[in-house]
């Protein structure tokens, strides 16, 4: 006998007011680091300083997720040009040296200064500070139905996958770390997860 994870009543309301509490914390450390950034985003590339896609949310609800932009603004015409080179399996796309990646774009996400804006989404409510990765729609649509469980929760600015060596993650870790946090979340666990990532972007 397994007993289910109860995110209703207190525990839902504890991690909300964690959310809240550590998205305008980062909102305000991040302020003057993401307004450097957008400095430099304008001088290396034609563009908007902000990149806001399409995601699937908590019950298949999308939203549009906030990040600095990274890549040149023809990047989504660019993907299928590039399909033969993803080193990602499943629905995953990921090329090591991507060439649609600005140069700032590389410093910043090496630093995942631009994800820094996702604290936004948080306080907005669409997202959690720890949670599965938010996935794009044409992801989701490959998924199998096991999969969809990971969207009885909020998606996170970090999880556990993210936390695990995601770039040496592949898709069948990737499924099983999502639902291994489904399935087992509490609010201690949230706060370790949050306290790897610190560990490692500082590491």
């Amino acid at each position: 006998y397994v007993e289910p994870t109860i995110r209703t009543g207190w525990r839902n309301n504890a991690k909300r007011a964690f959310d809240i509490a550590v998205a305008t914390v980062g909102v305000l450390l991040s302020a003057i680091p993401v307004a450097i950034a957008a400095v430099l985003i304008k001088l290396d590339s034609r563009g908007p300083v902000l990149f806001r896609q399409e995601r699937v949310g908590k019950d298949g609800h999308t939203f549009r997720m906030i990040k600095l932009r990274t890549m040149h603004v023809d990047a989504e015409e660019r993907k299928a040009d590039l399909a033969a080179l993803n080193e990602s399996d499943g629905p995953l796309f990921k090329i090591k040296d991507d060439p649609r990646i600005t140069r700032v774009g590389k410093v910043l996400r090496k630093l995942s200064i631009d994800e820094l804006p996702q604290f936004l989404n948080v306080l907005f409510g669409d997202m959690s500070v720890v949670g599965p990765r938010p996935a794009l729609p044409s992801e989701a649509a490959e998924w199998d139905l096991e999969l969809y469980e990971r969207l009885r929760v909020l998606p996170g600015i970090t999880g556990l996958w993210q936390v695990s060596g995601r770039a040496e993650t592949d898709f069948a870790r990737y499924k099983r770390l999502d639902l291994y946090y489904v399935d087992n979340w509490s609010l201690l666990h949230d706060l370790g997860i949050v306290l790897r990532t610190f560990g490692a972007e500082i590491g």
